[in-house]
């Protein structure tokens, strides 16, 4: 049997239970096949166990796809089609989404109950959310729910970004949050993944991940001469991006913000506070895989 103990972030197996495509590589008392859901809250907490009070791992956004292996207690277990990681969700948070045709372009937009913007909104919903438009009116974009969201706030799936660095830049100022994915708050290597899928480059959640995975390593030494825009920089348990040649961009638990700042005043706080070196730095190719 495949001994899973190092990556049970991105694998549906618990002893109790696992996924049916685990079937003869893992231990479980029982197997599922799952069921396809989609979130339908704006912004839904992935936890590492089936707590309010549990710290969470990651978050979905409205109208993701998840497979539902186990509903337990107001409960649900599974793996997000995203990124495959794992986790409990609350099941309220899960529903049916439509199929979506469009994502959120914006960092947020409201969702109307008609086609003015004098409405009270009926909610917020965040960069990437995906949503299913049937129909025009106006200024507006009408969701297969009936919300009307701000047109020139979305854009058709498959169509992306052009720059991944000017999306970091937009969440400049908001708050640090560990396993957030949002402009209510993210941490570091949910700025990294947001800002990627945005030009429609998928990447793993968390920075040993992307560090493993994304881009090619490029030769630095103490200078940190020769660096470009785009860079990722990665330390143990953290990353940031490049907006120039010496400017890092990182949400970070010292300031509790995303923050721009010298790479070089980063890296020295970093070193004294935590005694913790650069690990790498890559660079990456910008090749464009549709998520």
């Amino acid at each position: 049997m495949q001994d899973l103990a190092a990556d049970r972030r991105v694998t549906p197996a618990r002893s109790d239970l696992a996924a049916a495509h685990l079937r003869g590589q893992v231990e479980a008392a029982r197997f599922a096949e799952g069921e396809r859901k989609r979130v339908i809250a704006p912004v839904a907490a992935l936890r590492g166990l089936p707590s309010s009070s549990a710290g969470f791992q990651t978050e979905a956004l409205y109208g993701e796809a998840i497979t539902i292996y186990e509903e337990k207690g107001g409960w649900a277990w599974g793996q997000l089609e995203r990124d495959s990681y794992v986790g409990y969700i609350e099941a309220h948070a899960l529903g049916v989404a439509g199929r979506p045709t469009h994502r959120v372009s914006a960092l947020r937009s409201f969702a109307y109950p008609g086609p003015s913007i004098k409405l009270p909104p009926i909610l917020a919903l965040p960069l990437d959310a995906r949503l299913e438009i049937a129909a025009q009116v106006d200024d507006f974009s009408v969701t297969s729910e009936g919300w009307h969201i701000w047109a020139r706030h979305l854009m058709p799936l498959g169509q992306w970004d052009s720059d991944f660095v000017d999306v970091a830049e937009r969440f400049i100022g908001v708050p640090y949050l560990w396993g957030g994915r949002s402009s209510q708050g993210l941490d570091c290597s949910g700025l990294v993944q947001t800002a990627l899928g945005a030009v429609g480059v998928s990447a793993p959640r968390d920075s040993d991940q992307q560090e493993k995975q994304l881009g090619a390593p490029v030769p630095f030494d103490d200078s940190l001469t020769g660096l470009k825009r785009g860079d990722l920089v990665f330390w143990k348990g953290h990353t940031g991006v490049m907006r120039d040649a010496r400017t890092l961009l990182h949400a970070n638990g010292f300031h509790m913000l995303v923050v721009s700042e010298p790479l070089r005043q980063a890296r020295d706080r970093i070193q004294e506070k935590a005694c913790e070196p650069i690990t790498s730095i890559r660079r990456l190719d910008f090749r464009i895989n549709e998520i």
